[in-house]
């Protein structure tokens, strides 16, 4: 298994966000094909040109990544079959990470044991995560119907 690691974090600066703004822009147009491959070419300082072949779906990838560049988000790219310290999990998930040690121990995810070490599986930490917003958006329509089954002004 691959262990993430996702301490690297860069802010993209003004002058990347700009560029970031643009090249999304463009690749935009060339994302709405059928096609399973694109041809890009690539141009370097010295004007030498390399044409690659890349999968349509990692462009599509790439041009979420520029958008979110653009706005001026950081970006982690982590493989599904990583696995993350709980420290790691907490920060994705948003508590602290005694909470997540309790999730673990509560056996509400999976996880594994390296040496004293907890190791939780991305794609695990993804369906939980997942499965807690489905939740959330249960209770808020319950409630939603509740307020108006009782005309608290929301018809």
């Amino acid at each position: 298994m691959t262990t993430a690691t996702l301490d690297r974090t860069v802010l993209p600066d003004e002058k990347g966000i700009i560029a970031a703004v643009e090249s999304s822009r463009q690749l935009a147009a060339f994302l709405s094909t059928k096609c399973e491959t694109q041809r890009v070419e690539l141009v370097n300082e010295s004007e030498q040109r390399e044409v690659i072949e890349m999968p349509t779906f990692a462009l599509r990838l790439l041009g979420e990544i520029l958008s979110e560049l653009a706005l001026g988000n950081t970006v982690k790219v982590v493989p599904i079959h990583a696995e993350l310290t709980s420290q790691e999990g907490a920060d994705l998930l948003n508590v602290s990470r005694p909470h997540l040690v309790k999730l673990l121990d509560e056996g509400a995810l999976p996880f594994t044991k390296t040496g004293k070490h907890r190791r939780i599986k991305f794609a695990d930490l993804i369906a939980y995560k997942k499965q807690r917003e489905q939740a959330s958006y249960s209770a808020m329509d319950a409630l939603a119907a509740q307020a108006q089954e009782f005309g608290m002004g929301y018809e």
